[in-house]
């Protein structure tokens, strides 16, 4: 799909990839990329790093900075200012590109059950939430529907063509080029969106040998896609502003960043298990954790968890997974005793604080900030420590100067010294804004449209679920082309 825009809507676009551009380059930006750097390879002495997903309050603040009048030429002024609100107004440290990444991936449509949804929106199409359409409601009687998943790749030649059309408008200011993104698999996700989880816990007590072979099925279908992605030669590095799962950056150098072509090994990997918090440790350990390793095996490097509490699985079952480099501890997680844990290991101590703290209210209790801040700082003494805010519902704009002051830049990480601060930010909008940018539509891998279309629609962009996992990347340009600029954060995508 070429991008035809207004005259108006072209120099609107044109003057956000100069900002763009300019940011990249500025010693600031350059000083923070060595930062993120050395806090990849596990340096001491060096600062948390701090971010704040934009994707979830993007709507009361992306909206009202829009100028263009087209719809292609909003679907891409989006996404500049998903890359750029982040910078100017919350100088969290999120980093900025200076090109525009468009990646080639793949996924699996699991067991062949597209996801059936039922939504509710308010008068003005906000949506407000949504209920997965149980389909596997006994496991005996219907696990006769659980078919091989469809395997799906990116064709690379649509890639290439979109990276042409962005280079003929935006090529001499801000140039578009292949990029990678991390690999994706969450199996229980997956389960959870074909049957109620009521059904998926009892299923292990009613049924535990056809749970095991549910699992062993969808297992086993993860590999084969990522070997399926290694053979295709659609993977890139993943070495530095290519976003991994958790909304954190892949820079690290445990990977190779020149290699002719990649396989999975080669790049990162996330995995996680939200779904299962309410089994015990040792059905976790029975039912989840063989196969989890199993597909982290295939990885070069994992990032595990998401909102889920891993404190007590830790021991038998986390601690355990292959290639671990990055651990979630969410708000519900006993951080002192992870920190204890994590203390002296090359493992990221990935901070989850609460949003309630800075999303709720029309004003910033700072004090409370700074001590919820100075516990996990404390408990991650000797860890090398990231914060990353996330679910934030509004964000009014008298708060964001008070964000910026809530705390201080530094301290923290393995140096173990005095607080790091709530210095909001960003990962980027909910079209395209992200990691990543643009993108006309966001497309599941199966080839129907998932949540597109919508500037309200969180998941048309930087944190567009594409439904069936497999390979982050970000909303489409033309056909399969996942726009992928410092890693967006659209799990899946393929042609």
């Amino acid at each position: 799909m070429p991008i035809v825009l207004p005259e108006k809507d072209k120099k609107r676009l044109l003057n956000l990839a100069e900002k763009q551009a300019k940011i990249a380059s500025s010693e600031k930006m350059k000083t923070l990329v060595k930062e993120w750097e050395a806090h990849g390879r596990f340096e001491k002495n060096t600062r948390p790093m701090v971010l704040i997903e934009l994707w979830t309050f993007a709507n009361d603040i992306i909206p009202q900075l829009m100028e263009c009048e087209s719809e292609q030429g909003r679907n891409l002024e989006w996404g500049f200012l998903g890359r750029l609100v982040n910078h100017e107004l919350f100088e969290d440290d999120t980093v900025v590109a200076p090109y525009v990444g468009f990646s080639c991936g793949g996924g699996i449509t699991p067991f062949d059950l597209p996801v059936e949804t039922v939504r509710a929106e308010n008068k003005d199409g906000d949506r407000l939430g949504h209920h997965f359409i149980s389909q596997i409601v006994d496991l005996e009687e219907d696990f006769h529907k659980l078919k091989k998943s469809p395997i799906h790749i990116g064709n690379p030649e649509h890639t290439e063509n979109a990276i042409n059309e962005w280079n003929e408008i935006f090529g001499d200011i801000l140039p578009a080029k292949r990029t990678g993104g991390a690999l994706y698999a969450c199996p229980t996700q997956a389960i959870v969106h074909i049957m109620d989880m009521e059904d998926m816990f009892t299923a292990m007590y009613d049924y535990p040998d056809l749970f095991h072979k549910m699992m062993d099925m969808l297992t086993n279908d993860y590999i084969e896609l990522n070997k399926k992605l290694s053979e295709s030669g659609v993977l890139r590095s993943t070495t530095s502003f290519e976003g991994v799962a958790q909304g954190t950056y892949a820079f690290t150098n445990k990977l190779s960043s020149d290699l002719e072509k990649y396989t999975s090994k080669d790049v990162w990997g996330f995995l996680d298990s939200q779904e299962t918090q309410g089994i015990s440790p040792a059905m976790f350990h029975e039912f989840i954790f063989p196969y989890y390793k199993k597909i982290a095996e295939t990885f070069g490097l994992l990032s595990y968890g998401c909102c889920e509490a891993v404190d007590s699985i830790w021991e038998d079952s986390v601690s355990k997974l292959p290639n671990l480099s990055k651990v979630s501890i969410s708000p519900w997680c006993n951080e002192k005793y992870m920190g204890e844990q994590l203390c002296g290991k090359e493992i990221m101590y990935l901070r989850k604080p609460s949003p309630n703290l800075i999303g709720v209210g029309s004003e910033l209790d700072e004090d409370a900030v700074r001590k919820h801040i100075n516990a996990t700082v404390e408990a991650a003494k000797g860890c090398s420590l990231e914060l990353r805010l996330l679910s934030l519902i509004y964000l009014y704009f008298m708060e964001v100067d008070s964000m910026g002051r809530a705390g201080g830049r530094g301290g923290g990480g393995r140096s173990g010294g005095s607080s790091g601060g709530s210095r909001g930010g960003s990962f980027g909008g909910s079209r395209g804004g992200s990691f990543g940018g643009g993108g006309y539509s966001s497309r599941s891998s199966s080839g129907r449209s998932y949540n597109s279309g919508n500037s309200r629609n969180r998941t048309s962009g930087g944190y567009g679920y594409n439904g069936y996992g497999g390979y982050w990347g970000t909303p489409r340009m033309s056909g399969p082309v996942i726009i992928n600029n410092s890693g967006n954060r659209n799990y899946n995508s393929s042609g």
